[in-house]
């Protein structure tokens, strides 16, 4: 055997070992992508529901939450996004029906008072809970769930203070009787297939 052989597998034993002793070696407790976000999406948060409550994040403890943030002068997004839970949620059984409870947070709390909250939430389903605050409280829930939402800008670089859009992240998400994320669904989800979903998941 020559010696550029004999090199070459040494040269392969040694690499060979080496990758055993890294996957050896490797945590066992590595966290997965699906931990990670669940470790990162959802927290404590203090505000007050359409009734005029104080609530917190332990008021809903025992149950699901199926959580939608937008703003009631939303044009046509937020309407829309809540139109589908509330069709997810008729589709239903009972039973899973009572696990739920359906959430609207509001990410423009300087219009969205309690009236306005409470005149809202009824146009979309009749266990809907609408959340709103203070704007630490609104800062504090949004930074929990990794929310984005900003005020936008006309073109003469003004704020309307009446009419003002809000850019928002528009997903709806879904956290477990611990107060623990479990998943999300994007814009524009199927309600059925929101439904079957929450049927998988609740039990």
């Amino acid at each position: 055997m020559t010696k550029s052989k004999i090199f070459l597998i040494l040269f392969l034993i040694l690499a060979i070992s080496v990758a055993i002793l890294m996957l050896i070696s490797q945590p066992k407790d590595t966290p997965t992508a699906a931990q990670n976000i669940k470790a990162l999406i959802g927290g404590p948060f203090s505000l007050i529901d359409h009734h005029g409550k104080n609530v917190t994040d332990q008021d809903f403890k025992g149950k699901y939450m199926l959580i939608y943030f937008g703003y009631t002068f939303c044009p046509d997004v937020c309407p829309t996004e809540l139109q589908i839970m509330s069709d997810a949620l008729d589709r239903l059984p009972e039973t899973t029906l009572n696990e739920i409870f359906p959430i609207f947070i509001t990410v423009d709390p300087d219009r969205d008072t309690i009236d306005v909250m409470t005149q809202y939430v009824q146009a979309f389903h009749p266990k809907m809970i609408g959340l709103t605050g203070s704007e630490e409280q609104v800062k504090t829930v949004k930074a929990a769930y990794r929310v984005y939402a900003a005020k936008e800008i006309s073109k003469d670089n003004t704020i309307d203070k009446d009419a003002y859009l809000v850019s928002h992240t528009s997903y709806i998400y879904l956290i477990d009787r611990n107060g623990e994320y479990v998943t999300h669904f994007r814009s524009q989800t199927d309600p059925k297939v929101m439904a079957e979903r929450l049927l998988a998941e609740i039990k």
